[in-house]
């Protein structure tokens, strides 16, 4: 019992590196509009460019975990997330920033869909929605870390120092986790062994898809509020410094509240009100925080909802997935949840670029927590589905 929590500390830690490359270039934004010349809409396209590549490799990254060990593909991931760090740390070139960006975010399309399966694997049916959401809530731990700690090295050292540390905290991940990560017993499967009780079709394939549009959707609206919040409060009279801190405190209440809200799903079984609450709630002030001058107030009361539904999200492909069919099914709910990421933080910034209103992306965010909260009843409706599969003798399954 006490080895599952010490993996789950050091999945958190090294995830946190994730976030922390991700929210780079949000938090040095200002930065790089000053070396680079570019505008908003170029910003947003970077930013993106980070999760861009998992529409296309959640799938193949899952795959690759079943067929390889997820071990192995999170440290591969790990390498690239550092590779591509220091191509962006050394490269005075608009290209190098680009192609530093698509190929860290390769390696962490890697590292997400696998780090997720190993929770999985060793808390499945067991706490899993708070640890899931414990998890999860290294997001946001890096994401505000990276507010607080990059604008303030990229003012006083600049950007290449910035970018460069980065790439050193993603190499220390790798070491960590080549080092001391395990998988539990019987968890890890290859191509010789894996049969067609890993497929994951019919209503299940409908019930993860549906699960990363919610997911995939809550994440495009939350990267686009933590990466032009600093920029919305630049424009209200904040120093760059301030801006990022403002903005953090978002994500360090979103780290305080999700995982106990994760904990209030497994011990009242009331996942979907929590869900339709939290996220209807933050959508609320999101849209508040696109004209309020109450500053402070309203990032507490963004962070105090922005968590609430988390371990209730991520928990909803864990539910209906079997063992065999994690690490497959994991790389499609990510390949839905990346879709939607990396058009979040795009569409916010050609969406302040048409409007020349940077609150614009705070009321094209509240819409996507709205549509979010919509697609519940078609998981609910699929997922009944599943469980009823499930629970049938294997002779009597029929694939709905």
């Amino acid at each position: 019992m006490a080895l599952r929590w010490r993996i789950l500390a050091l999945l958190f830690l090294v995830r946190t590196t994730l976030a922390f490359q991700f929210q780079a270039v949000g938090a040095l934004s200002p930065a790089f509009q000053d070396d680079f010349g570019v505008g908003l809409a170029d910003i947003g396209l970077l930013i993106g460019l980070y999760f861009a590549p998992g529409f296309f490799l959640a799938v193949p990254g899952g795959a690759l975990g079943r067929r390889f060990g997820a071990k192995h593909v999170v440290v591969a991931g790990l390498a690239l997330m550092t590779a591509g760090g220091a191509l962006m740390a050394l490269s005075d070139a608009w290209i190098g920033q680009i192609a530093g960006r698509l190929i860290a975010g390769i390696g962490g399309v890697l590292l997400n869909v696998l780090m997720t399966k190993m929770v999985t694997d060793w808390f499945a049916g067991k706490e899993i929605t708070f640890s899931l959401a414990a998890f999860v809530m290294s997001w946001p731990v890096g994401i505000a870390t990276a507010l607080i700690v990059l604008p303030i090295i990229g003012e006083t050292a600049g950007l290449r120092a910035a970018l460069t540390l980065i790439a050193v905290l993603t190499a220390a991940g790798l070491a960590a986790i080549a080092l001391f990560y395990r998988a539990p017993e019987g968890a890890e499967t290859n191509g010789a062994t894996a049969t067609a009780s890993g497929e994951v079709r019919g209503s299940l394939l409908g019930a993860v898809i549906a699960a990363g549009c919610i997911w995939g959707i809550y994440n495009g609206a939350l990267s686009t509020v933590f990466s032009f919040g600093p920029d919305l409060f630049i424009s209200r009279g904040m120093s760059p410094a301030a801006a990022g801190s403002t903005t953090s405190i978002i994500m360090w209440m979103l780290a305080g509240i999700g995982s106990f809200a994760g904990f209030l799903v497994d011990w009242t079984g009331r996942r979907y009100l929590i869900l339709v609450g939290g996220n209807l709630g933050f959508a609320i002030f999101v849209l508040i925080g696109s004209w309020t001058d109450q500053i402070l107030l309203n990032v507490i009361a963004m962070g105090a909802f922005s968590g609430v539904a988390v371990g209730a999200m991520m928990s909803l492909p864990a539910i209906v997935l079997p063992p065999q069919a994690r690490a497959l099914g994991m790389g499609i709910f990510f390949a839905v949840f990346y879709l939607f990421q990396a058009g979040g933080p795009m569409v916010g910034g050609v969406v302040a670029e048409a409007t020349g209103n940077i609150g614009a992306t705070y009321v094209y965010a509240a819409m996507l927590l709205a549509f979010s909260v919509a697609i519940l009843p078609v998981y609910h409706v699929l997922a009944m589905k599943v469980q009823r599969r499930q629970a049938m003798p294997r002779s009597d399954e029929v694939d709905e």
